[in-house]
């Protein structure tokens, strides 16, 4: 069985790691902070990694902000960084959209299940769109709208894409118009599939119980773009030219960030015990994956420091 390594408190072993990579992706809720809770020394953690002369990318599943509103709210925390740095699910969603899917016109229009950050990277991008946070559509189901549905005439034609990421105000109209475009063969797409949000110290629904209900109507899996989907760690290796065995993935869920990094091939995975898993999850018999390196918080890795 393979054993992770603890890291906190040993000073050699913290330099050791920290000498192995020249990359490091993070993610950001649960490691960096906890909704607006920043952790203790997380800035200075991040300042360490830098005078080493390390490359550091935010790497985050949450699809309610975009790029910019990611690096607005580090900069807020106090977090020195550029939007490039970023690489979020919704900038992902789009990327993959507009470059890779290419769905000709003039069925290339996305029906959102998600915030303002997917519609921004979309309008970046110069996809098409509606839903989202179109404020028509947050209000009971009416009589008509079955109706509407059911022969067509209340949705787009053009429509040929259903992206599913965390909505805040989702409700029976939406799930109803996105599975009649499923039933007309629109292609299904997932920012993420977390299955939690962590935010106030606690955990709320995450973008995956946006999707989990199309999936038990439709009988579809959606492609999802967000960690772990290797989709994306090839376009973050495009983006940033890192050398995989050089770069390490720092996260705080196994499903997610650790899975990622390891079925990336990435010459390390840190955990964190700063937010989901724990690690009685990764010492189980059957874990499915196991982080090479693990700290009780980000901060520990200072202890490394003077190496």
């Amino acid at each position: 069985m393979v054993k992770s390594k603890y890291l906190t408190g040993d000073s050699a072993a913290i330099g050791q790691f920290l000498d192995k990579f020249d990359t490091f992706l993070f993610d950001c809720d649960g490691v960096l902070w906890s909704g607006d809770h920043l952790f203790e020394g997380t800035v200075e953690t991040l300042e360490l990694l830098r005078s080493k002369g390390k490359k550091v990318v935010f790497v985050t599943n949450n699809s309610t902000k975009s790029r910019q509103d990611y690096q607005k709210k580090l900069a807020n925390l106090g977090i020195p960084s550029n939007v490039e740095e970023v690489f979020a699910s919704a900038y992902s969603a789009a990327i993959y959209i507009s470059r890779i899917l290419r769905v000709p016109a003039p069925r290339n229009k996305v029906f959102v299940l998600g915030e303002s950050g997917i519609e921004q990277e979309l309008r970046t991008e110069g996809v098409p769109f509606i839903g989202g946070t179109d404020p028509s559509l947050r209000r009971d189901m009416t009589p008509a709208d079955f109706d509407g549905l059911a022969d067509g005439s209340l949705l787009d034609p053009d429509v040929g894409i259903v992206l599913a990421g965390l909505d805040f105000h989702v409700n029976y109209l939406k799930l109803s118009m996105a599975f009649q475009y499923l039933r007309r063969g629109a292609v299904f797409l997932a920012t993420n599939l977390d299955s939690t949000l962590p935010m106030s110290r606690t955990f709320f629904p995450g973008a995956g119980s946006i999707s989990v209900p199309l999936v038990y109507m439709s009988g579809r899996q959606p492609t999802a773009l967000g960690k772990p989907s290797q989709a994306m760690m090839d376009a973050i290796e495009g983006k940033f030219h890192l050398d995989r065995a050089r770069t390490c993935m720092v996260g705080d869920r196994l499903n997610t960030d650790i899975q990622f990094g390891i079925e990336g091939g990435l010459g390390g995975t840190l955990a964190v015990l700063s937010g989901v898993s724990k690690k009685e999850d990764w010492e189980a018999e059957d874990a499915a994956f196991v982080p090479a390196y693990y700290v009780d918080t980000l901060s520990d890795l200072r202890g490394g420091g003077s190496s």
